[in-house]
């Protein structure tokens, strides 16, 4: 069986076809009609999906996107103003309208997670925590192989505990998030307040990697704040396994060894012994891969692992 997939984000949606084993056998992206608002984006997913059906035989449709998602009606209860006018939208009742085919739709995060269950970082491990470090930084409780959506399908908001009290302001309307001082972009506002310019954050780690010592010291100093964070984590949830995603995931042991050496130097002993701390394996992919299992967790069919 064949489901087409998509990860919807404020810049691109990415979109593929993946089988039931979750091999990607078709992917490509498209930019997202932000502007023209949460309709719009909705509108881009149908007519995608019309091409797909022309071209393959699917069984049902899989989304993964940004925001707080009701995963059992398909709609979104809150997203950010990045996609205007996407909150309270019923994704799932408006593709199953249009395209005939059942549809799920997860938050993106939950979507990554599920994906490196299935086929990355996460194989094996029943219950674990994902942290993607990106503009924000999302989260996702996997509990016996499924996501904990908390009572409001808001859980695994890590990106909003408070880490320096009445610190800078944040979109959520509070201040001293972690997402302001440990997500990627905060250390690339740091390079820029730094050096005066736009600077990659490729090329950041580049430059750490051959020697520069600034560079180091700048990708040291955001690798405690995100430290701290994961500590908190770690004491809260008692996880045996973390897995760190996003963009910075690409940067391997690098950054894997940094995050370790920090995180062991604050966690209780009794922690350290059972915690791995792992980079995520499939990047984008995950989310495809994660939003096609969900599928097929809801519709009951088999999973091939």
């Amino acid at each position: 069986m064949l489901y087409g997939a998509f990860d919807v984000g404020g810049t691109s949606i990415k979109y593929g076809v993946v089988d039931e084993q979750g091999s990607i056998v078709f992917k490509s992206h498209m930019a997202t009609e932000t502007r023209a608002g949460g309709p719009a984006v909705v509108k881009q997913i149908k007519t995608v999906t019309t091409a797909l059906k022309d071209m393959y035989a699917l069984t049902g449709i899989a989304i993964s996107t940004a925001g707080q998602i009701d995963n059992r009606e398909g709609k979104v209860v809150h997203a950010t103003e990045s996609i205007p006018g996407y909150t309270g939208l019923p994704i799932k009742r408006e593709l199953e309208k249009a395209c005939q085919l059942p549809v799920v739709v997860d938050n993106d995060v939950n979507c990554a997670a599920l994906g490196e269950y299935w086929k990355g970082a996460a194989q094996g491990t029943e219950n674990f925590l994902c942290m993607t470090l990106g503009t924000g930084i999302g989260g996702s409780i996997v509990d016996v192989g499924e996501i904990y959506t908390g009572a409001s399908f808001s859980a695994g908001e890590f990106g909003h505990m408070t880490l320096y009290p009445n610190g800078k302001s944040c979109p959520c309307g509070d201040k001293g998030c972690y997402e302001m001082y440990a997500s990627s972009r905060a250390l690339e506002e740091r390079a820029q307040e730094y050096w005066k310019r736009g600077v990659s954050l490729p090329k950041l780690f580049e430059e750490a990697r051959n020697g520069e010592k600034t560079a180091e010291l700048m990708i040291d100093r955001w690798v405690s704040d995100v430290a701290l964070g994961i500590k908190t984590l770690v004491h809260v949830f008692n996880p045996p396994l973390l897995v760190i995603g996003g963009g910075v995931s690409a940067q391997g042991d690098f950054l894997l060894n940094k995050v370790k050496k920090q995180v062991f130097a604050h966690i209780m002993p009794s922690f350290q012994r059972s915690l791995q701390l792992k980079m995520a394996e499939n990047g984008n992919e995950a989310n495809l891969q994660g939003a096609v299992f969900q599928w097929i967790a809801a519709n009951g069919s088999e999973r091939s692992f």
